[in-house]
């Protein structure tokens, strides 16, 4: 499959010429990133310099000499007009004398609004037993084993966030005690592409069975003890975090959801043409990076990379890709797969989140950290991240936004393509991909993530395809 893009000599960030003052999201922590850099590489870190020719180079500098000078000339008249215009301290009114303090944007979040689901799921960590609850209906309730299938099994599964079903079996009433003696839902249809409206309330099963299920086994950890304003992570307590390396250096973020396949952004992987793909390797199972440490470890080689064809690398929309690996991931207490989001659920502004990377930590960083940084951060309404005083209506339905208004923590450069993840009904989930924002860390400018939600379907269309 062919990916867009140019020559690689020299590698363009789409995203810095039409929006300049927009840095693509590539580490976890509050850095502030320089806004000036040959060849608008702020995602990838290659140094182009070096390609422009000396003739070029002395138009570059003579042209930014005078555009210096121009400015600071305006800034000089413009500082002189304010001193000769500014008030004396005996006319100067309470209150209204110059500060520096940031004015923070004070929109509400929007209220919890009614779940719109009107079936939900359920397995009962227990015994297995896969459990619905129809609208308007408080109990949860077994569902009788007639007509069932390994079909409505993956269904089930993937509505809970689970990629597949691994085992179902049907389980006599009788040795599941007397709790599910009342009603039961039974399957009323055929139809096996949606689970919308096959199900209907019975007294009693024909069979006397009831469906057991097993998914797919994600977003769980190992119990372990416990980016700017970030902590470094712990072996483990990360398992689906990789790093991107391409050409031999850290690139990007990405999360592992199957051993096979790793989510991560599409502006990581669309400047790439199909011949690089044997460029990239993923590392999986480490929090160093560094040289010594990324000897011990074995980098997986990458065979497709397949980015969301709507990717718009203007509006940052539909900002995901997929890899898949070579060779499976073996799974471990340090590499274990993430849990994706259950299908039309939306978690609420201000859960709590988190965050993971090895990108820039400090203002103005040249190079990303060797340790895996960690943050918490809070989920913000689209409502909010959309005002005026935000993004002004920048934020598509595929995109969520998470950090804080006063700033200070958030993903910046070498986190793309990372994690942000939930903890949802005991298990983690992945909520969001590092995708971009306004600086980093700024007040007023949180991150933004494509929101997986939104590409379930997708993503279950790709893995199943190729």
């Amino acid at each position: 499959m062919s990916l867009d893009g140019d020559a690689l000599s020299v590698i363009e960030n789409p995203v810095a010429v039409s929006h300049p003052f927009h840095l693509e999201k590539t580490g976890v922590g509050g850095a502030q990133a320089a806004q000036s850099q040959s060849c608008h590489d702020w995602l990838r870190g290659i140094h182009c310099t070096n390609h422009l020719s000396a003739h070029k180079l002395v138009r570059l500098l003579v042209a930014v000499f005078a555009v210096g000078l121009l400015g600071g000339l305006v800034v000089g008249v413009w500082f002189l007009v304010r001193l000769l215009l500014r008030p004396t301290s005996s006319q100067s009114p309470a209150g209204l004398e110059d500060t520096t303090e940031t004015s923070f944007c004070n929109v509400t979040e929007d209220i919890a609004v009614a779940d719109p689901r009107k079936v939900f799921y359920r397995i009962s960590p227990e015994n297995s037993l896969l459990e619905i609850q129809l609208e308007k209906i408080p109990n949860w309730l077994p569902v009788c084993y007639e007509r069932w299938n390994s079909s409505l099994g993956n269904l089930v599964c993937r509505q809970l966030g689970y990629l597949r079903l691994t085992k179902h079996k049907g389980v006599n009433l009788t040795d599941i005690g007397p709790n599910y003696t009342d009603h039961f839902i039974q399957i009323t249809s055929e139809q096996k592409s949606s689970l919308e409206k096959i199900w209907q309330l019975r007294g009693s099963c024909i069979t006397g069975k009831v469906i057991a299920l097993k998914c797919f086994e994600c977003g769980t950890r190992a119990k372990l003890p416990r980016i700017i304003g970030g902590d470094e992570a712990t072996l483990g307590r990360w398992p689906w975090q990789v790093s991107l390396y391409y050409s031999n250096r850290h690139t990007c973020g990405g999360t592992v959801i199957t051993s096979q396949w790793v989510v991560t952004a599409a502006h990581c992987v669309h400047n790439y043409r199909l011949p690089q793909v044997s460029s990239w390797v993923v590392y999986a199972g480490i929090v160093t990076r560094s040289s010594a440490k990324l000897a011990q470890y074995t980098g997986y080689a990458v065979e497709k990379i397949i980015y969301n064809k709507n990717y718009n690398h203007r509006s940052h929309d539909n900002d995901i890709a997929l890899m898949k690996l070579r060779t499976r991931l073996n799974f471990s207490d340090t590499i274990r797969p993430i849990c994706l989001p259950q299908y039309d659920h939306d978690l609420p502004g201000g859960t709590q989140c988190w965050i993971s990377g090895w990108g820039y930590t400090k203002p103005d960083d040249v190079l990303v950290p060797d340790t895996l940084k960690e943050a918490r951060v809070p989920l913000i309404s689209a409502k909010k991240c959309n005002s005026s005083c935000m993004y002004n209506g920048e934020i598509t339905p595929r995109m969520l936004c998470a950090g804080y208004t006063e700033g200070k923590v958030d993903a910046c450069q070498g986190d793309s393509g990372g994690p942000l993840v939930c903890q949802d009904e005991n298990v983690w989930r992945l909520v969001g991909v590092v995708s971009w924002g306004t600086g980093c860390a700024e007040p007023n400018h949180p991150g933004v993530y494509t929101k997986v939600a939104e590409f379930l379907g997708w993503i279950y269309h790709i893995m199943e395809n190729y």
